[in-house]
């Protein structure tokens, strides 16, 4: 056999679109080619879009022309037998709405098809054979999803070999709206498990300007059910992010909270991680610095596990189960500080009530604010950055808890040395059931940077929160 070319996948002028150029294997026999090779393809440029079904559609005509149809998932054309024109128009909301791509597709060529792009094609010689992979099941309740744009719009200026008036069209076709009329496709949403936590509720004071995000509490997903995902349409969204967990880390070392804790953070973590990985969708999943021991002053993201608590026991088990599908993401923090009960928020009040606080001065960590952890998280998720362990904390030089009761006490205006300082086994003394803390809790974060990820100052945001807490 003669191969014709090499696997080749090319931009376009509308973004995600690709078209693919693959060798076709002529001898005296015909010919032969891989129309859809998935580790070739991925490796060539192509998205791993994971197709659940394969469309077939034979054209008796030379002219049968058919579109534009948008519909709500992605799709990878080609043609078994004859030649195809197609033209394709981006209906996303933004600026790109209306842009146009055309190619002659033969057997030596695909295309990718993104999620909200319009397809249509013109059928140039008789009994031409055209082939789609889906990633989504078709459904009724799709159809509502779905946009259209009339073939002869004159704004788009597709030139269409053979006129569509001496074209075989359906009449649905014929009907559709003009571009200025059609309606756009929304982009798949990201869901956000933990609506009421610091991280949930700092993720929901963004979708004030992404609506793609869809912040779901714990009515809607309830990590401890273990039918969790009963309600949960997968289909609908292209990121899950997990900022729900069992959290408190002195409970979970007695019998129920154990339970509890790797019910939550372990076991329902599995089952969500596969199932993302099942339905395509990339699970973002926030881990904690207590799957470390603290003995060391400083980690990076492939430091060993080696977790001293039960929290953090479960965590780890977590964040494994998510590892195992290898285009999820694991970001760990610590020291969360948003809108919610935190640490911040209880100094300031003390130092409100007159009240001289007993702080440790020997665990050692950052900072890190739930608006900044969010930040980070959608940056992950829009630049695209390669899956894997992350580390995000605030920018600044690590603190002892009692370093940072200090800064809140003057920064809110009131004497400083009213902090006393003692160390976690003098905390401890008497108080049962507590769960050992890491002494450092100090991460690492040059690998986010690299991803173009900048910190906003300490300072600054330690100023902008206390600004805006309200007295409890």
């Amino acid at each position: 056999m003669v191969e014709a070319m090499q696997l080749r996948v090319q931009d376009t002028a509308i973004s995600g679109l690709k078209l693919v150029s693959m060798p076709v294997h002529r001898d005296t026999r015909g010919w032969f080619k891989e129309n859809w090779q998935r580790e070739k393809m991925v490796a060539a440029g192509l998205p791993d879009f994971h197709p659940v079904q394969n469309n077939v559609a034979f054209n008796e005509q030379r002219g049968t022309t058919r579109g534009f149809h948008a519909e709500p998932w992605d799709k990878y054309i080609s043609v078994l037998s004859g030649e195809i024109f197609g033209a394709w128009v981006d209906v996303r909301p933004g600026p790109d709405f209306g842009a146009v791509f055309t190619a002659k597709v033969s057997q030596g060529e695909a295309v990718f098809v993104p999620r909200g792009v319009a397809n249509a094609y013109q059928t140039l010689r008789d009994e031409t054979v055209y082939s789609y992979l889906v990633t989504e099941h078709w459904s009724e309740a799709s159809l509502g999803q779905y946009s259209y744009v009339n073939l002869a719009d004159p704004q788009l200026q597709i030139p269409w070999p053979i006129a569509l008036d001496e074209a075989v069209l359906s009449q649905a076709d014929r009907e559709h709206p003009p571009l200025a009329s059609a309606k756009p496709v929304l982009p798949k949403k990201i869901a956000v498990l933990g609506a009421t936590g610091q991280l949930g509720r700092a993720l929901a004071r963004l979708a004030d300007d992404d609506q793609r995000i869809s912040v779901l509490s714990r009515q809607d997903v309830d990590l401890s059910d273990p039918d969790f995902a009963r309600d949960l349409f997968f289909s609908d969204y292209s990121h899950i992010v997990n900022a729900a967990a069992m959290t408190a880390v002195d409970r979970a070392e007695s019998a129920e909270g154990r339970r509890e804790a790797w019910k939550v953070n372990a076991t329902a973590v599995r089952e969500l991680a596969r199932l993302a990985h099942q339905h395509g969708v990339q699970l973002v999943h926030v881990s904690t610095d207590y799957v470390f021991d603290g003995s060391s002053t400083e980690v990076d993201e492939d430091h060993p596990l080696s977790p001293i608590s039960v929290y953090g026991q479960s965590k780890a088990a977590g964040e494994q189960a998510v590892l195992a599908f290898a285009e999820h993401y694991v970001v760990r923090t610590s020291w969360v500080i948003g809108q919610g009960n935190n640490f911040v928020s209880t100094m300031r009040r003390l130092a409100q009530q007159g009240i001289a606080p007993e702080v440790v001065d020997d665990q050692f960590g950052r900072l890190t604010f739930a608006s900044e952890l969010a930040r980070c998280i959608m940056h992950l998720i829009g630049s695209a950055s390669a899956p894997g362990i992350y580390h995000m904390q605030g920018m600044s030089e690590p603190m002892s808890w009692y370093d940072v009761a200090r800064q809140v006490f003057s920064m809110s205006g009131y004497d400083p040395d009213s902090v006393q300082p003692v160390t976690t086994e003098q905390y401890q003394r008497g108080k049962p059931l507590m769960a050992p803390r890491p002494a450092n809790s100090t991460f690492n974060t040059n690998k986010l940077r690299a991803t173009g990820f900048i910190e906003q100052p300490f300072q600054d945001l330690l100023k902008e929160f206390l600004s805006g807490v309200p007295v409890r």
